[in-house]
């Protein structure tokens, strides 16, 4: 039968349709097994095509899956006796001496977070070596996104870092020579070696150092780590107490961090025989900006204590261990802390006091960064949870004698340093710093009224000065008011300097004894080191002998180029009578207090301190407004 032209093109159609669907069930339609012949090829425990299909016993109790697409670090399984590490995740452990922990950070936890992470969510599509990736354009950007792909296998940082939170302790309290040894990261510089130890040619090795460890290195794939404890002699050390750590992996920055000693922000500014003051850099830039919490911690342990010893640089360590820490109920114990905002810049700082300290001693202070401290909410699994220790600062009390630390003063809100003192007569500190600041506040109302016959707000030509304005002097004024009516005191023990200069030699001590007698008939006509520059003193408070830390002469300078002549303000010039026993001289090269000015410390600011210009000035003897004896 012949077909019409429209059948046969239907026909070739319908021909061309049947051929193009046996052509897809030969190559692409799945194959199916009965349950009969699935059965014949499972009786031994296997498919007999297993080696081809990469398929195992399923029953078979190591059984792990193996996919195609899909190795053992997508699927995110460590390897037996081998503990997996999750990003910023800190783990700890008691490791025996001897003992070695292994660790792993698998690659396939950051790209299973990268998965979860909505906003790196991209449609995938196969890229012809096989891996998935996202679409990107022309510029290998990901599709709706400015950052670049990332490939599967790219090199990324990983920084291992560990604190020992307890060592073996020594049998003998006391033992002052000897530390416990310290715990040593191995590092695999394979993946091949999934146990890292001692002995081993292939690893990196890292010993700790006063408890802290760091490391960092490329990686593409899985990186294998572990922890190892040394032995302990037994005869020296308590080796029933096992060593801890806690250890953490991150792709961000480290964990834990122990900082160079010159990057300590503590500052150490003064002593008494009971306690210490101490006050961290600037914490701001700028006046205007506020900080909610205070940001640090405090540690501090006497010198002759060797408790601490290994630990230093280790934030749990120093929480377990430090002779003078915060308390775990949250109360400070005998650290009081709070933020301040004053002085150049009028910037904010945090402070602390320390109390309970032995008279005469020797003490490390060490600060520690906390982001706990800071935030509301528990910052241990982010990036440098682990906080920053700072290397320790050292510090020494005075002997209980007639200087006392004050601080916290109305007026004089720079002055925090140990002042004359009387410990009977002003057994609260708050009372004796309520004296200085009645009597610096009331020698201030004076000035201001003198003050206040100055032409202040005159047009400029008719001002007592181009440069200087009433403010300045005010400010001047106040700088040199606070270090010359509150004397900065130093025990009368401390060994004779430029910038010391005895005081009251006639008194006695607060034991009863008396100043040498030699040094007495030497000097007993010389009212400089028989009173205090401030008769007040002597009459109020009685702290009987100690040497002044003498004004730096440029305060007086600064006074005398700030204010108009006529309020008749004078200083004594290097190498006049009177200039040794009065003022001191900075030392340009550092190297602690050499003279007495406003925010004084032990340990100055890095930055250096604002030295004014010295000019030409009137010769006399200091200056008279305060009626402050010499």
């Amino acid at each position: 039968m012949q077909l019409s032209p429209l059948q046969s093109r239907l026909a070739a159609s319908l021909i061309a349709s049947c051929l193009l669907l046996v052509v897809y069930l030969f190559f692409f339609f799945p194959q199916f097994a009965t349950a009969t012949q699935l059965d014949d090829h499972v009786n031994d425990g296997r498919l007999e095509n297993d080696a081809a299909l990469g398929a195992v016993n399923v029953e078979d109790p190591g059984y792990e899956p193996e996919f195609a697409l899909f190795d053992r670090s997508i699927i995110g399984r460590a390897p037996p006796g081998v503990t997996g590490l999750a990003n910023n995740v800190p783990l700890s452990a008691d490791i025996q001496p001897g003992d070695t922990w292994n660790y792993a950070f698998e690659i396939s936890t950051i790209e299973d977070a990268e998965a979860s992470d909505r906003s790196r969510l991209r449609e995938l599509r196969s890229e012809p070596n096989g891996s998935l990736a996202a679409p990107h354009d022309e510029d290998g950007l990901k599709e709706g996104s400015s950052e670049p792909v990332r490939p599967r296998q790219q090199s990324r940082t990983l920084w291992i870092s560990a604190n020992t939170c307890q060592q073996p302790s020594r049998i003998s309290p006391d033992q002052t020579t000897g530390d416990p040894p310290q715990l040593t990261l191995f590092v695999s510089r394979s993946s091949e070696n999934t146990s890292p130890g001692p002995d081993q040619d292939d690893v990196e090795l890292i010993p700790f150092q006063e408890g802290a460890v760091m490391f960092n290195t490329s990686f593409t794939e899985d990186v294998f780590f572990s922890i190892h404890a040394p032995e302990v002699s037994d005869e020296r050390f308590d080796t029933s107490l096992p060593y801890n750590f806690e250890i953490a992996a991150s792709i961000d920055q480290s964990y834990h961090t122990a900082a160079n000693e010159s990057d300590s922000p503590l500052i150490w500014v003064d002593s008494d025989a009971r306690g210490a003051l101490l006050t961290t850099r600037s914490l701001t830039s700028r006046p205007e900006q506020v900080v909610e919490n205070p940001p640090y911690v405090l540690y501090a342990q006497n010198k002759a204590n060797p408790r601490i010893n290994g630990l230093r640089s280790s934030y749990c360590g120093l929480k377990r261990e430090a002779q003078i820490r915060g308390l775990e109920n949250g109360s400070s114990g005998d650290i009081t802390t709070g933020l301040k905002q004053g002085g150049d810049g009028n910037l904010t700082r945090q402070e602390f006091y320390i109390g309970g300290l032995n008279a005469s001693s020797e003490y490390f202070s060490i600060l520690v960064r906390d982001p706990d401290r800071t935030a509301l909410e528990p910052q241990r699994n982010v990036p440098g949870g682990g906080g920053v220790v700072y290397q320790p600062i050292s510090m020494e009390t005075k002997p209980l004698g007639a200087c006392r630390v004050i601080f916290n003063l109305t007026l004089c809100d720079e002055t925090q340093y140990a002042v004359p003192a009387n410990w009977d007569l002003f057994p609260e500190m708050t009372d004796l710093a309520a004296f200085y600041d009645e009597y610096t506040q009331t020698m201030y109302s004076n000035f201001e009224k003198s003050l206040q016959q100055i032409q202040c707000e005159a047009q400029p030509e008719n001002r007592y000065s181009l440069v200087r304005n009433c403010a300045d002097c005010e400010k001047a004024y106040k700088d040199w008011l606070c270090s010359v009516a509150i004397p900065r005191c130093e025990d009368f023990s401390e060994p004779d300097r430029p910038h010391l200069q005895a005081r009251n030699i006639n008194e006695p001590f607060p034991n009863g004894t008396m100043v040498d007698e030699k040094i007495r008939k030497e000097h007993a006509n010389e009212t400089a080191w028989t009173s205090s520059r401030n008769p007040l003193i002597d009459r109020e408070i009685r702290p009987g002998p100690y040497k002044e830390v003498l004004p730096c002469d440029d305060v007086c300078y600064q006074l005398v180029q700030s204010c108009p002549a006529v309020l008749g303000f004078a200083c004594p010039l290097p190498g006049m009578i009177g200039f040794n026993s009065t003022y001191g001289r900075r030392s340009r090269g550092g190297g602690g207090v050499t003279c007495n000015y406003p925010g004084s410390a032990h340990y100055p600011p890095a930055a250096g301190v604002r030295l004014p210009v010295r000019r030409s000035l009137v010769l006399g003897v200091v200056c008279a407004v305060l009626a402050i004896a010499i």
